[in-house]
């Protein structure tokens, strides 16, 4: 891209807000450390992600993308569902297209195990995907080894 700073575009999916607040900070946290900007557009869940990348990739702007969420397992088969459809659309685009995406929808067991995952101070994959994106970004455009 054509522009002085890094552009990533986080899309979040705010079903469990305060699980997200937590995964936005870290991906912000990130994103700042690293030097780049980035905007924050928020959908109601996982499977929503994808399709906003999607769009916003056709739009261009951005040099990379980090999903934000979090599916915590219930009694139906619908966590199967959300956990492999978010991730395989975001897989989709990042293979298909050549998209630097972050995956940081979580995918837990219950609670606990969300926040343990989610917490800036323990696995803070909120920020892990937003340096996953980072460096195919740095790949991308040739800063990589």
């Amino acid at each position: 891209m054509s522009q002085d700073k890094v552009r990533i575009l986080i899309v979040e999916g705010r079903f469990y807000s305060d699980l997200s607040d937590e995964l936005l900070r870290g991906a912000a946290d990130a994103i700042t450390a690293f030097g780049a900007e980035y905007d924050v557009v928020t959908v109601p869940g996982a499977l929503e992600i994808p399709a906003i990348v999607a769009i916003a990739a056709e739009k261009g702007g951005y040099d990379g993308y980090v999903a934000l969420g979090c599916v915590i397992r219930g009694e139906t088969y619908h966590f199967e569902i959300v956990s492999n459809e978010s991730s395989r659309g975001l897989m989709d685009l990042a293979v298909r297209k050549g998209l630097a995406i972050g995956n940081g929808i979580l995918t837990v067991e219950d609670e606990e195990q969300a926040w343990a995952r989610a917490r800036v101070s323990e696995g803070d994959k909120g920020g892990g995907a937003a340096r996953a994106c980072l460096d195919v970004v740095n790949f991308k455009l040739g800063q990589g080894e």
